[in-house]
């Protein structure tokens, strides 16, 4: 009856034994996949990099094994960098479809918010609003004076974006109504861009929400202020989509940062905050062609 006593408990030990050793390397499991190094290069949009900036930064607080870079160099930039493999995101300001050499049939679409655009000038021009078809003059170079608008004797100075920028393809397309800007001043940087515009008298250019400023005055368009309120039922219609281009479907690792931009730890807080609407707040979706239907 001992013997069989002892055998019992040894067999129980046994048993508790092997359970300890199977919690332990379930928690080694967690941990090595907790710990293993994520690297992310996210790489285009100048309108779009500060709010993928300060994403990065809270995203990698609570997760210290990502390695995050975010640059820009424009949309076209960040299109054609992810659809040859060279970059893990490419961040647009348009749609891949949008883009000429792009093979969009590759490239996964990950919207993320939507951008406000519209004209800022020079805040000594003496004008705080004027219709979309003087807007289109100043551009096309019909108008070159701000007298003409009611403003100061002066000329106007046209600040532009160059070719392949983002900024520059919406706002050619639905500030310009497809119209091609003449040719000027050139600057790929937002912030370069608002710093010119303030400093140079007569400059008009054009910039995200996100990036203007009391140090520039932002027209008004046909008595439609540029605000996110407007943007959201397309009141307002210089606006794109903020897009985070993958090349194919991502890995977990990069899935679980573009789904954190997503989440309303981010749309309700830095999305809101930089100046940008938050995908939930759109009460319309417009389509690469144009189509918009209501949400």
């Amino acid at each position: 009856m001992k013997k069989m006593i002892l055998t019992t408990l040894a067999i129980a030990a046994g048993v508790v034994l092997t359970g300890c050793g199977s919690n332990s390397n379930s928690s080694e499991a967690t941990d090595k996949t907790t710990n293993e190094q994520v690297k992310i290069v996210a790489v285009g949009s100048t309108a779009l990099q500060p709010l993928v900036d300060a994403a990065k930064d809270q995203f990698v607080a609570d997760e210290p094994n990502y390695s995050i870079s975010v640059q820009g160099g424009g949309s076209g930039t960040g299109l054609s960098q992810v659809a040859d493999g060279a970059v893990t995101i490419g961040n647009s300001d348009v749609f891949a479809e949008e883009k000429s050499g792009i093979d969009a049939d590759k490239l996964v679409d990950h919207k993320v918010a939507v951008v406000g655009m519209g004209p800022v000038v020079n805040k000594d021009v003496g004008v705080k609003e004027i219709t979309k078809s003087e807007l289109i003059d100043i551009f096309t170079g019909k108008i070159t004076n701000w007298k003409d608008l009611g403003g100061k004797d002066q000329a106007i100075e046209v600040i532009n974006r160059p070719e392949g920028s983002g900024t520059r393809a919406t706002f050619e397309k639905w500030g310009l109504d497809g119209a091609t800007s003449i040719k000027s001043q050139e600057q790929d940087s937002s912030g370069t861009v608002r710093q010119i515009v303030s400093q140079t008298p007569g400059a008009i250019s054009y910039l995200a929400f996100s990036y203007m400023d009391d140090s520039t005055v932002a027209l008004s368009l046909d008595g439609v202020k540029p605000t996110e309120e407007n943007v959201a039922d397309n009141s307002w219609p210089i606006w794109s989509y903020e897009h985070m281009y993958t090349n194919g479907e991502p890995d977990a690792g990069v899935k679980k940062f573009l789904d954190y931009i997503v989440s309303d730890d981010v749309q309700k807080s830095i999305v809101k905050e930089l100046g940008y609407v938050p995908i939930t707040d759109m009460k319309i979706e417009r389509s690469v062609d144009g189509a918009v239907t209501n949400n």
